[in-house]
């Protein structure tokens, strides 16, 4: 047995799967205030409604927002940041660049609130810009700076030197003493968080570590010990933010590469699918309670960006790049000052959450307008846990949307429907275009509790032929949890341009990075047979302040050539275009993966196999009238089990495919039929009068 758990900001999903295939799925509420309660309420609830035997659960995985929320809501540790004397303040100056500049009052747009001023402290010491050491470590100037932080109650401390990413010395022996002397003070270096240059984004991403560190120690250490009041004694892995997994000990170690692990998780378990269905290049849209993340896969491969955005701020860690904005079920309509409507990002969460939960809440949200519009079945909403109620939803609307801009309720749920499609319509193609793809050329894929209520919508929208709908796409992003490779980096700044490469010091330096990865995976219990090595670096012209991740190929002829030719290519698709200037290494990684997590069956955990038998014909379950694009006239719409289908299996729009953890919305012109692999693949059909549907 491998059991994903994923919470999200509306409900925490939970699949498990047993040689190979889905056992059981479930879901139930969040609870923000503490996401281990509705972790460990879930394990509980699955393990008794499926008989399962503790004993037999291989591993359990998770992808959190602990890390995120904590950052989000400002409940981290208290931190103290230790720099080098005269660099106090690199944390508040940053880069000097404001995106508000006619504002009346400025604020700060760089990260205070991690350590102000006061929780800034400066030790006398300083190493140059070739790692030679100019002025050795103050030690009396440390012990001095330590104590002032914890007069202060700091929890946390990030140290932060210049040019320790070339020379770590003084910040090991800074940890050192520390231990030594307070030794409940959480310790983050800088040169073992982000070892490259960049002073301000070195800082700031350390003092994020050091901020979140004793959080999510907290969180995971919680659950991890409840597990043995349930019987469970299996390994537990956390998912990170570049979309491969970790042992929860070591995940405690490196918090900052734990931002968006649950989003993560829904792209790795898009890849699986547009792997299992032979689409190698796609766009995965996962609309939850919250919020709505966006995703481009080229070539069974998300892409990764070396910087991530949290709250606003740059925290340089490799993820998965996902456009998350505030775009979900939960999300709450209102009207601006000009009487515009808007969506979100303001959400109703899990507590109260819209209006038709029936717990309070009298604001409209986008799950209200799907319930007046007929898209959701109030009886049969998130597999029966729950039902909604519809005259609810009609008066949140009627009295916050339609009546003050004269509307029918059924003309301001078309119209909140259409608001949020095109916000997620302008992510995908911050994803897509901007990154210089072509959106036409990819399939979406649709996951999440709402991404199959919208996908057609969004496909209209940006022209895309193919949808593909995962057999589990409500709790998919617990599934991509499954199929996530045990993956370990390791990085180090390398300043050097590539006219000046020696390959034998820059296989040197790639050697002791395989080291390091090497011990983190001795640490996972993995076979070495199963790992496979991949070496980056990151690269840019000589005199650019920003660069792009190159993969090096080190068996090739000349290696610096094919670094160059192959940066001149991507820097053409990102850029528009590329020069025959010279260019110059910034930074060099090593990943370390194992393909097959330990003890997993297969990918296969995303799927299940469809009736080998073809049946072309099948029944609606129900009628209902459902609204697509005329809010005056609704259509008499034919309702389908989607546990009933079976191979090639053919449905065509307007209809409505029910199952537990979502909904499938086919308007007109429109047609799904089942894959070999159970997914659900949606295709315009070849004409409006023959019917004929392109995925037969």
């Amino acid at each position: 047995m491998h059991i994903g758990i994923d919470t999200g900001g509306t409900f925490t999903d939970l699949v498990c799967a047993e040689n190979g295939s889905v056992r059981a799925v479930l879901k139930v509420p969040s609870t923000p205030h503490d996401p281990s309660k509705a972790v460990l309420a879930g394990l509980r609830k699955l393990l008794e409604s499926t008989l399962i035997d503790p004993a037999t659960v291989a591993r359990i995985v998770h992808g959190t927002t602990v890390a995120t929320n904590a950052v989000l809501e400002r409940k981290g540790a208290r931190t103290g940041v230790i720099t080098t004397h005269g660099f106090r303040d690199v944390l508040e100056i940053g880069r000097q660049i404001r995106t508000a500049v006619y504002d009346l009052q400025l604020q700060a747009e760089t990260p205070v609130f991690l350590a102000p001023g006061s929780r800034r402290v400066e030790v006398l010491e300083r190493v140059s810009a070739d790692g030679s050491i100019l002025v050795e470590l103050d030690e009396s100037s440390v012990l001095q700076c330590l104590r002032t932080l914890v007069e202060q109650g700091v929890q946390a401390v990030a140290v932060s030197l210049l040019f320790a990413f070339l020379n770590p010395a003084h910040e090991r022996r800074i940890r050192a003493l520390a231990e030594q002397h307070y030794p409940d003070l959480v310790v983050s270096l800088s040169s073992e968080v982000d070892p490259a240059f960049r002073e301000y984004e070195r800082t700031v991403v350390t003092a994020f570590d050091a901020y979140t560190k004793p959080v999510l120690s907290r969180y995971l250490q919680r659950i991890q010990g409840e597990f043995v009041s349930l019987g469970l004694q299996c390994p537990f892995q956390v998912m990170q933010s570049r979309g491969g997994i970790a042992d929860a000990r070591i995940a405690m170690e490196r918090p900052v590469r734990l931002f968006l692990s649950g989003p993560a998780a829904g792209v790795i378990g898009g890849a699986a699918t547009g792997q299992a269905t032979g689409h190698p290049d796609l766009l995965t849209v996962d609309v939850g309670g919250t919020s709505c993340d966006i995703a481009l896969i080229a070539g069974n491969k998300p892409l990764v960006r070396p910087v991530g955005l949290i709250d606003g701020y740059p925290v340089r860690v490799p993820m998965v790049d996902v456009n998350a904005i505030g775009a979900g079920g939960g999300s709450i309509a209102w009207l601006d000052e000009a009487k515009g409507l808007r969506v979100g990002p303001q959400s109703a969460g899990a507590n109260p959450g819209p209006a038709c939960y029936g717990l309070g809440s009298t604001v409209a949200t986008v799950t209200d307008a799907s319930l007046v519009l007929g898209l959701l079945n109030p009886d049969n909403f998130a597999g029966g846990s729950m039902r909604l109620d519809i005259e609810l939803a009609r008066a949140a609307i009627a009295e916050t949307v339609a009546a003050p801009l004269g509307l029918s309720v059924e003309q301001a749920a078309l119209g909140i429907h259409r608001v949020v499609n095109a916000q997620m319509a302008e992510g995908m193609r911050l994803v897509s275009i901007k990154q210089g793809y072509d959106p036409r050329q990819f399939a979406l894929v649709a996951l999440g509790g709402a991404g199959p209520v919208h996908a057609v919508a969004l496909a209209e929208e940006l022209h895309l032929e193919r949808i593909i709908i995962p057999r589990y796409p409500g709790v998919l992003s617990a599934a991509g949890l499954l199929a996530a490779p045990i993956e370990h980096e390791a990085a180090v700044g390398y300043p050097c341009d590539l006219a000046d490469v020696e390959l034998s010091e820059l296989s040197a330096q790639l050697e002791s990075l395989n080291q390091q990865c090497a011990a983190l995976m001795a640490r996972e219990s993995t076979e070495d047979n199963a790992i496979t090595r991949s070496y980056r670096a990151d690269i840019c012209y000589v005199g650019q302040s920003h660069y792009l991740e190159v993969e090096l190929d080190l068996g090739a002829p000349d290696t610096v050539a094919a670094v160059y030719k192959e940066f001149l290519r991507n820097h053409d698709r990102v850029f528009g275009y590329s020069t025959d200037a010279p260019a110059r290494i910034v930074n060099l990684r090593v990943l370390q993966r194992s393909e097959v997590p330990v003890g997993a069956a297969d990918d296969a955990a995303l799927t299940s196999s469809a009736s080998a038998t073809p049946s072309l014909t099948i029944t609606p379950a129900q009628y209902r009238d459902v609204i697509f694009d005329d809010p005056q006239q609704a259509q008499h719409c034919p309702i389908y089990d989607r546990a009933l289908f079976s191979y090639a299996q053919q449905v065509h729009g307007p209809a409505i495919i029910e199952q537990a953890d979502t909904t499938v919305v086919l308007p007109k012109g429109w047609c799904a039929a089942v894959a070999a692999d159970n997914n659900l693949v949606v295709q315009r059909t070849v004409t409006a009068e023959s019917g004929a549907c392109k995925t037969q």
